[in-house]
């Protein structure tokens, strides 16, 4: 299994992640195709449009991607380059993870709006996909 502390936030889909596992050490362990190791993981890196914004306390987020729905949690407190806060902006955020099921939820690192080119959603999955093929 492949070190958390030594790798940055991992590119993942809410569906891969609402599969991830609890490790004894606070690290979450993502399960891959067969024969492959598990990447245990603290923090990812998601995409997806925003649905709804809770404001105060910190703030959160309720966000879907192609595989479902997921929440991010401290909006208010990180930071976001222009304001992404809003129904329908299609958003980076790379968080720590919270919990997994039965839907992820993150706490925030930072946010960034891509809304403003449709390649960022357009590609997200295939970027992804790619990602988890070639990570050994």
């Amino acid at each position: 299994m492949l070190g958390a502390g030594s790798l940055p936030p991992l590119k993942v889909l809410s569906s891969q992640l609402r599969g991830a596992v609890r490790g004894t050490d606070g690290t979450w362990r993502l399960e891959r195709a067969e024969g492959r190791e598990p990447l245990s993981l603290r923090a990812v890196w998601m995409q997806g449009t925003v649905l709804h914004v809770e404001r105060g306390g910190g703030g959160s987020a309720r966000l879907r991607d192609c595989g479902g729905s997921f929440t991010v949690l401290g909006v208010e407190d990180v930071p976001q380059g222009r304001p992404c806060l809003s129904a329908g902006k299609y958003v980076m955020v790379m968080g720590v993870v919270r919990s997994c099921s039965p839907e992820p939820v993150l706490r925030a690192i930072k946010m960034t709006d891509l809304s403003e080119n449709p390649v960022h959603e357009e590609m997200w999955s295939l970027e992804v996909e790619e990602l988890h093929r070639v990570i050994p």
